[in-house]
């Protein structure tokens, strides 16, 4: 039998993902040394908290967070895990609603607000359209998650950085995937005065050709549209029904499967017709 494995984007076995929450003015500086660096975040805002204070502005947000993603972290920010279902319901809705009208795409994706969350809320989001969201405890590992609604990263950008990704950047064993997940305030940077933190961390693991940049969402899509491939029984074949590429590892072989696509697996040949 075949021995096929799940491989990231171009065969790649290391992802790098970024996540910052509530839309402060620091997420300017923050976008420009990830773009600097060609890596992708995601961006958790608050909809009814936009323009406030100290933070980005509705007109401001489709432009700035441009080529990265947009996702929701509530409304207005309660403790969510202390609301009656109706609250919970609103606040999630209407933030991808309000979201969504400036983005001009689906908001599929959050961070717990406050970090609360619990098996209530959980059982509630994928019926609010929500197929992702974020935690605050950390790994300190590169797994992907066993549960996407209570995806744990790997750090918090205080914690461990750079003892980190040196040993993300390091890893080499390929019978493995490893994602690296930091998450954050961009704010935080101004209060601590540690930007050269991030901008090291960016310069460090940014640039890469073993690593695919990605968001959240992206990193999710991608995964579950592996777990929709129609794998022969022997092996011997697959047949990708979904919109988007994926790549295996075929006996040690890189196998891009396009969309629509019937692979061989065993052989470089064509199985769909001509």
């Amino acid at each position: 039998m075949n021995k096929v494995l799940l491989c990231f984007p171009g065969g790649r076995h290391k992802a790098l993902t970024m996540s910052y929450d509530d839309g402060r003015s620091a997420d300017r500086r923050l976008v420009e040394v990830f773009n600097r660096n060609g890596i992708k975040g995601t961006f958790h805002l608050n909809s009814g908290l936009l323009g406030t204070d100290d933070r980005i502005a509705e007109e401001e947000a489709r432009s700035l967070y441009s080529g990265h993603e947009v996702s929701a972290h509530t409304v207005t920010h309660p403790t969510i895990a202390r609301c009656p279902n109706e609250t919970i319901v609103h606040e999630v809705m209407e933030d991808r609603r309000r979201l969504e009208s400036i983005v001009g795409y689906a908001v599929r994706g959050m961070s717990y607000p406050n970090g609360s969350y619990d098996r209530r809320i959980q059982a509630m989001l994928p019926g609010l359209g929500i197929e992702y969201a974020r935690v605050v405890p950390s790994t300190g590992q590169f797994g992907l998650p066993d549960d996407w609604l209570e995806w744990k990263p790997t750090c918090h950008h205080n914690g461990d950085l750079m003892e980190l990704a040196e040993t993300f950047v390091g890893l080499h064993k390929r019978q493995y995937l490893y994602l690296m997940y930091v998450w954050g305030h961009s704010y935080e940077f101004d209060n601590d005065g540690n930007w050269e933190q991030i901008e090291r961390f960016c310069s460090y693991v940014g640039g890469r050709e073993e690593i695919w940049y990605a968001t959240n969402i992206e990193i999710v899509d991608y995964v579950k549209a592996y777990g929709q491939l129609k794998f022969a029984a022997s092996l011997d074949f697959v047949h990708n029904p979904t919109a988007r590429s994926v790549w295996l590892s075929a006996n040690g072989r890189i196998v891009e499967v396009k969309s629509g696509e019937t692979k061989e697996l065993t052989e470089s040949r064509d199985l769909n017709p001509a």
